[in-house]
């Protein structure tokens, strides 16, 4: 049974794919209301381009990184206006945040809420800090990464604490985990993280849904401009390649120098390292994006 269709739901598909009013309306009917499926659907008529991952909420807020020894942590604390987020007591309440992320250990948001903070939940804690602001406070995610004794973590953080982003390295071994050059470049693929943001570190990273979807997609637009049908599949798996280029981590050009990839540089550090350096996982927040 289809779901009645509202104007937000037209708004939020406008929204995630740029496609006009009367495009969205018709995608979601076709689809009895179905968000995803009428995304797949304007994608394959050539009306809305791949979902960006970009500003899909009005939440105010931001966002808490640091790194200590092998272990970083994010924190998004968000406010209803940007008045608040600037303001002194918001900042040292999301300092305290990030001190309560490393002492808790806790690897959830659920965990991290239900730790302990001088004496009582961090949960009750964040409301006492929405009641001082006179606005709506919440934690909406939290993370943790732990590189271990053969890792780095490096961290990148915006200047205006709108966007963060945690990526680990790991060695073979303590000595060339703990070389200058691995925690250079677990610092400039978090950088490259926060300014690209890839969706998985390489392939093996990305659902088997999504690659469906994308050859789905690929194989009816190259039917639309009248392919041989023998041809599709061949045209579908190149798109399929170059998608997962363009949205996984180590083939990516590096944004500091588009004449290398990640790739390239994570093993040029290693070289200078004395040993094989490996991205094991990120991390990126940017404020009110999932």
């Amino acid at each position: 049974m289809s779901k009645t269709i509202t104007a937000k739901d037209v708004q939020e598909l406008r929204q995630r794919t740029g496609a006009g009013m009367m495009d969205c309306k018709k995608a979601l009917e076709e689809n009895g209301g179905d968000i995803d499926a009428a995304i797949e659907f304007l994608r394959k008529r050539g009306i809305a381009k791949a979902e960006k991952r970009a500003d899909r909420t009005t939440a105010e807020g931001l966002i808490g990184a640091e790194v200590r020894g092998s272990v970083g942590v994010l924190v998004e604390l968000n406010c209803e206006t940007d008045f608040v987020a600037r303001n002194e007591d918001f900042g040292a309440v999301l300092k305290t945040l990030v001190e309560q992320m490393f002492a808790s250990g806790a690897a959830d948001k659920e965990a991290f809420l239900a730790s302990t903070l001088n004496g009582q939940s961090v949960d009750e804690y964040v409301k006492l800090a929405a009641g001082k602001t006179g606005e709506a406070v919440q934690v909406r995610r939290v993370a943790r990464i732990d590189a271990g004794a053969n890792g780095q973590v490096g961290v990148y953080s915006h200047h205006n604490g709108k966007l963060a982003a945690l990526a680990a390295v790991s060695a073979a071994d303590a000595a060339v985990a703990g070389h200058a050059a691995t925690a250079e470049v677990a610092k400039f693929v978090a950088e490259h993280v926060a300014a690209a943001a890839p969706v998985a570190v390489d392939r093996t990273g990305v659902p088997a849904a999504t690659l469906e979807s994308e050859r789905r997609i690929a194989e009816e637009q190259a039917r639309q401009t009248g392919k041989p049908e023998a041809m599709i599949e061949k045209i579908a798996t190149g798109k399929v390649e170059a998608f997962l280029k363009d949205v996984t981590l180590l083939p990516q050009a590096w944004v500091r120098d588009g004449g290398k990839t990640i790739a390239d540089l994570v093993a040029e550090h290693g070289k200078t390292a004395g040993g094989a350096l490996t991205v094991t996982s990120f991390v990126r927040y940017q404020l009110g994006v999932d």
